[in-house]
């Protein structure tokens, strides 16, 4: 709390006190009546604490439930915008390059049956994935001029305060321009040297994780609330075969 804030919370409180006393002291002074004036204060002082825990307790949470659902419904919609211009490309445009591809596909293949339990275990496998990288066939160039096309984007996205709350997915931002500045500082991705491929393919490791575990989280978001949304998703995400917006 800043020193002019806490002031004014200390001026307003003597304030408020001062202005009480007056209003007793004018009450005796009209009506001269100690002895109504007193239970009428000691009746007020009894039904303080339970003012205080219908509205600090009650009403202060109900309020604070409203705002952090708020919160998260805009939060959502940045996930939307990341995932629409970035996410997908990436989850589609890495899996190609990776060994154990099969086997994710397998695991996060979404299906319109899937419930919270589906969720639940795909969640808990993203957790601990394990992605084989072909180092030597990594399309590193395409994902350089990618990243160069989206700069301005993922810096207005890590300037917004809605992402202040959510912690995961800025790790995951970072994760994302971390690699950008990485293939950005290099002249060249070809003919890189073996310790070099390494260093990138874990870069690109640590950001798919990340990746994958937030696209499930927000899928699952879809799925609870947004089903048409959720239906787009089913129809177009990276972990099937031959996926397509168009209605078969």
């Amino acid at each position: 709390m800043n020193t002019k804030k806490f002031s004014f919370i200390v001026y307003l409180s003597i304030g408020c006190l001062l202005l009480s006393a007056l209003l007793y002291g004018v009450d005796y002074l009209v009506f001269r009546d100690a002895h109504t004036l007193f239970l009428y204060l000691m009746s007020s002082l009894a039904f303080l604490p339970l003012e205080i825990f219908i509205v600090v307790l009650i009403i202060e949470r109900i309020v604070d439930q409203s705002e952090r659902k708020a919160k998260l419904q805009k939060l959502n919609m940045v996930l939307g915008a990341f995932f629409n211009d970035v996410g997908n490309h990436l989850l589609r445009g890495l899996l190609d390059n990776f060994e154990n591809k099969a086997e994710i596909a397998k695991h996060l293949n979404l299906k319109d049956s899937w419930g919270k339990k589906e969720f639940q275990e795909a969640a808990a496998y993203a957790d601990k994935l394990k992605i084989e990288i072909d180092r030597h066939d990594m399309n590193l160039a395409e994902l350089k001029v990618f990243f160069a096309q989206k700069r301005e984007f993922l810096m207005t996205l890590l300037g917004n305060p809605s992402l202040l709350e959510h912690d995961h997915f800025t790790d995951l931002l970072w994760a994302v321009t971390h690699l950008d500045e990485e293939l950005e500082s290099r002249d060249s991705v070809e003919n890189l040297p073996e310790a070099d491929l390494v260093h990138l393919a874990g870069d690109i490791e640590r950001l798919y994780g990340r990746l994958v575990v937030e696209w499930l989280d927000y899928i699952e978001h879809l799925h609870n609330n947004y089903r048409f949304l959720y239906s787009l998703v089913l129809r177009t995400h990276p972990f099937q075969d031959n996926p397509s917006a168009v209605i078969k």
